[in-house]
């Protein structure tokens, strides 16, 4: 051991001083201290057992701006959502929903029913109706040929399909012009097959009486127990960038739809999706001179060659337009509806929805 100098006794009087601030000063905290308790987690927060009191981590926080709005409570007779088979967890407990709509069966290539959902697999306080979709033309023409085996089998399994459900919800969409007959008819044999069982239709919306319409509200309204109208899609993503379901076309089409429907036969639908459109979708099919002009256009020199094929890259400035609705659309759009004597309202679907809006819902 080395003899104590008067140079290593300086050395300790300093050392000790230092550990002295570091410990009776206060610490340096940082400049943002949001960010410091973003860095925890729940568990963190739960047991950390710090004596500052507990809103102090919301205070770091901004408030919910719904709260800060001070939105009305929304209440309808009925509620109605769709449920995707394979997504039920987006059943949340506890939500406002009288009714749910299990989407869906199809219909395959031969007019058999086909994918049917399991009933037991969702287990809530709420009536399930089965839903049985066509997305084509040309099917929807086959099964609803009066007369064919594959109708008369179609209709079979579809009664049958729905004696677990409390109901049975047709949402055909594409039925060609000349077949608005044969299923009025088709819709009739349900009905008389389905007995006390719900009959409800999903369709297009209307802002008036259109001729020839085979989804005529007028026509199909004595034969189902209700219509959910499907009050979106104004603006598709074909169409130029717009609002899915813009709040003055909603208002016409609820206003056709009460003074044709009626209050207790009506179900207006809302979307919780949005859409997005860009200035510029570069895929297609090109001839060889559009090639040329993009080349020359974009200034491309380095074109290389994949087994002898020539490509080439080059990038463009895309500008994209997102139309989507909040808890604050939501709202007007209920409370518009429900000023114009609707009763019931019924979402496209649960699970694209922001959770916000269950606040401002009750049933009646």
């Amino acid at each position: 051991m080395k003899p104590f100098t008067g140079k290593n006794c300086f050395g300790l009087l300093i050392i000790a001083l230092l550990v002295f601030f570091n410990c009776t000063g206060t610490p340096e905290r940082p400049e943002n201290p949001a960010a410091e308790s973003h860095a925890q987690t729940d568990e963190d927060i739960e047991i950390s057992g710090d004596d500052e009191p507990q809103d102090t981590i919301s205070q770091l926080l901004p408030p919910p701006v719904e709260q800060e709005l001070n939105l009305p409570v929304s209440s309808f007779r009925e509620i109605w959502v769709y449920v995707m088979a394979g997504r039920e967890d987006a059943l949340k407990e506890g939500l406002p929903i009288s009714d749910i709509g299990y989407f869906a069966a199809e219909i395959d290539s031969y007019g058999k029913l086909t994918d049917v959902p399991v009933r037991r697999n969702i287990s809530y306080p709420a009536r399930v109706h089965l839903v049985a979709v066509c997305n084509s033309y040309s099917l929807t023409h086959f099964v609803l040929m009066p007369g064919s085996r594959e109708r008369k089998e179609l209709i079979a399994d579809l009664l049958t399909a729905s004696r677990n459900f409390d109901g049975l919800q047709i949402d055909f969409e594409h039925i060609p012009k000349k077949d608005g007959e044969p299923f009025l008819s088709f819709l009739k044999e349900l009905r008389a097959g389905l007995g006390n069982k719900m009959f409800t239709i999903a369709l297009p919306a209307r802002t008036r009486k259109l001729a020839n319409d085979i989804n005529d509200y007028e026509t199909i309204k004595p034969i189902v127990d209700r219509i959910i109208v499907m009050a979106y899609d104004e603006h598709w993503s074909g169409s130029k960038p717009g609002s899915v379901a813009s709040m003055n076309w909603c208002r016409q089409v609820a206003d056709y739809s009460v003074k044709t429907i009626g209050r207790d036969k009506l179900v207006m639908g809302i979307p919780f999706y949005g859409r997005a459109w860009g200035d510029h979708n570069p895929s297609r099919a090109l001839i060889y001179s559009t090639t040329e002009n993009l080349i020359n256009q974009h200034n491309v020199t380095d074109i290389k060659r994949e087994n002898g094929v020539p490509y080439f890259d080059y990038n463009v400035n895309i500008s994209v337009k997102v139309y989507y609705d909040d808890v604050i659309s939501l709202s007007a759009r209920m409370e518009m509806y429900k000023s114009m004597n609707a009763a019931a309202i019924g979402f496209w679907r649960l699970g694209q929805e922001t959770p916000k809006v269950w606040d401002f819902l009750r049933l009646e």
